[in-house]
């Protein structure tokens, strides 16, 4: 197994990857351009931001479970990693709807910056990283454009 800082950026992630940007975008262009339809649209965002936030631990589950050579003592913090964000995406889901999009916004970027810890001691593959700041910071916009609508 090669070293997981080197790891490429398989195709299907730099496709579907931005893809997953689509809903985020659509719903709060929805939201802003369809008032009467903003209320539903805004739960629909926030749902799925809270999916998303829940399937980023599948990357550090999925490294956790196959560690490159060395890299076996970062099961704990993989682990952790994984789980946290889905169990605060989905303390987000039960405060109001303001208060879980801004928070989902933050749960996004702070799960990003702890990748960018993780990335510094080897244990994520930079393109990888370069992929999630660009995602998170995307999600995280439509989600805040969300939050001021709500």
């Amino acid at each position: 197994m090669p070293d997981t800082p080197n790891l490429p950026l398989p195709s299907p992630a730099r496709i579907l990857g931005p893809a997953g940007l689509i809903p985020f975008a659509g719903l709060a262009l929805l939201a802003a351009l369809s008032p009467s339809w903003r209320p539903l649209l805004l739960v629909a965002l926030l749902a799925y931001g809270a999916t998303i936030a829940a399937f980023l631990g599948a990357v550090h589950w999925g490294l956790a479970l196959r560690p490159a050579p060395g890299e076996e003592g970062a099961a704990w913090g993989r682990i952790g990693l994984g789980v946290v964000p889905s169990l605060l995406a989905w303390v987000a889901l039960l405060v109001p709807l303001r208060s879980g999009l801004v928070s989902l916004a933050a749960i996004l970027v702070a799960t990003a910056a702890v990748e960018t810890l993780a990335t510094r001691r080897g244990l994520l593959p930079a393109a990888y990283l370069r992929l999630r700041w660009v995602l998170s910071l995307g999600a995280g916009a439509c989600l805040l454009v969300g939050a001021a609508l709500a």
